[in-house]
C-alpha cells in the first residue's frame, strides 16, 4: 500500500493567506492560500486571480513566526513563472554597446609565455642597511610625538567645546513610503515584532533583526497605516532616519 506524502510546513497555515519571499517573478500578486502537495510538488492557489501552481517542494523553506499582517514563507532560491509552470529564475547578461569609435578588440593567441627577464640585485652593505633603519625609525619616533603632542593639546584646552552630529552609517534602500510588506521584501522576516502606543494616537512599531545588528521602526495612526521612519543599531541608537524623523528616533524610548 502506497503511503501518503508527509504535509510540508506550510500545510498547517490551512486556508490563512500567505506571502513568499522572495516573490515568485512574473507574478503581479504575492498571496497565497495552501491546497495540497505530494511527494514533489506543494499546489498553492492565488488568492486575487484564483490561479493555481505548483511550486517543487525542494524549493520551499520556513515558515515565518511573525503573523502580521500576512504570514511569511520562504524559498530557498528566487523562482519565476513562465510557460504556466514555475522554473529557478534565469540571470540574464546584459551585453554592453561598443562605443561609436571602438571595435571588437581581437583574441590574442595562446602564445608561450616567453621567460621572465633576469634582473640583478644589488645587495646593500651592512653599514648603509643600519644607517637606513636608523633613519626610519627616527621619522617614526618623530611622528609619534606630533601625534601624542596634538592629542594633549585638544584633550587640555579646546576639549571643552565638542559638537557632535548625527552620523547615519546605514543605508536600507528603505522609504517614507515603505510599510511592513516593504521591509519584510528588503530584509527578510524579523525575528520578532513589537508594538508601543506614543503621543497623539501614534502607533509604533519595531522589527528586530538581530542576525543585522539593528531595529526597524515604523509609525502611523494605526497599524496598517504604519510607515517606515528610520533604524537603530542594537544599541538604541539612529542609524538611518527618514527626512525630519532623527529627532523622532532620538526621543524614542526603548521598547
Amino acid at each position: 500500500m502506497a503511503v501518503p506524502p508527509l504535509p510540508p510546513l506550510l500545510a498547517q497555515l490551512g486556508q490563512r493567506p500567505f506571502s513568499f519571499y522572495p516573490a515568485i517573478l512574473n507574478l503581479p500578486h504575492n498571496e497565497w492560500i495552501y491546497q495540497s502537495a505530494t511527494w514533489s510538488d506543494v499546489l498553492v492557489r492565488n488568492s486575487k486571480t484564483n490561479e493555481e501552481i505548483s511550486v517543487p517542494r525542494r524549493y520551499v523553506g520556513e515558515v515565518s513566526r511573525v503573523e502580521a499582517p500576512v504570514m511569511i514563507v520562504g524559498l530557498r532560491t528566487d523562482l519565476e513563472y513562465r510557460a504556466g509552470a514555475v522554473y529557478p529564475a534565469e540571470r540574464k547578461v546584459i551585453e554592453m554597446p561598443l562605443a561609436a569609435n571602438d571595435s571588437p578588440r581581437p583574441r590574442l593567441a595562446n602564445t608561450p609565455a616567453a621567460p621572465a627577464q633576469v634582473v640583478g640585485i644589488r645587495l646593500e652593505s651592512h653599514s648603509s642597511s643600519r644607517f637606513g633603519k636608523l633613519v626610519v625609525g627616527g621619522v617614526a619616533l618623530g611622528l609619534a610625538g606630533c601625534v601624542l603632542a596634538v592629542s594633549l593639546f585638544r584633550g587640555g584646552v579646546i576639549a571643552t567645546r565638542v559638537f557632535y552630529t548625527p552620523t547615519f552609517r546605514a543605508d536600507l534602500r528603505l522609504t517614507p513610503e515603505d510599510d511592513y510588506q516593504a521591509v519584510v521584501t528588503a530584509l527578510g522576516p524579523a525575528a520578532r515584532v513589537r508594538w508601543m502606543s506614543g503621543q497623539r494616537d501614534a502607533e509604533y512599531e519595531l522589527l528586530a533583526y538581530p542576525e543585522r545588528g539593528l531595529y526597524v521602526i515604523l509609525t502611523g495612526q494605526a497599524r496598517d497605516a504604519a510607515r517606515f521612519i528610520g533604524a537603530m543599531d542594537w544599541n538604541w541608537r539612529p542609524i538611518q532616519a527618514a527626512p525630519g524623523n532623527y529627532p523622532v528616533l532620538q526621543r524614542l524610548p526603548r521598547f
